[in-house]
């Protein structure tokens, strides 16, 4: 799908807050709100917009600890191998990499203890990889939703 800047100004505001009203929207690109409703359905429709999330901080429901997590995956067993870590409540993102490790996962704990329990009861359990390496995440400085637009 072709994105015009009356696209990209859309989905700029959205966003940064995916609670604004289409009215709202519609003020500040100087539109109609009918306009805006159907752009929206259009890049929702297309797979531009895959759905709107509350962004919830995971210390604030009792996930203190972080962590990225390098794999190595065994020739042959990448999709059961996936297929498994996508059952695992912990881990919250897979990202399939070049480099050193083929997967590396983001995952969170509410602490140590269990991130140790998440790493050597869960996915070291989990058959298909052959290595791996934790790195905490001790904070982090700077986030930002979204791809640049």
């Amino acid at each position: 799908m072709e994105l015009d800047e009356t696209d990209r100004a859309i989905l700029r505001i959205l966003q940064e807050d995916a609670r604004t009203p289409f009215s709202e929207v519609a003020r500040r690109i100087d539109m109609s709100s009918a306009t805006v409703h159907d752009r929206v359905s259009r890049l929702e429709e297309a797979g531009v917009i895959r759905g709107y999330h509350a962004d919830i901080d995971p210390k604030a429901v009792g996930y203190g600890v972080g962590a990225f997590v390098g794999l190595r995956v065994e020739q042959g067993r990448e999709e059961d191998a996936l297929e498994r870590l996508r059952g695992i409540d912990g881990v919250r993102e897979i990202h399939l990499t070049t480099g050193e490790w083929d997967v590396i996962l983001r995952v969170v704990a509410a602490d140590t203890d269990r991130l140790r329990e998440l790493m050597f009861e869960r996915i070291a359990e989990t058959e298909g990889f052959s290595r791996s390496q934790t790195m905490v995440i001790l904070g982090t400085d700077y986030e930002r939703p979204g791809p640049p637009l």
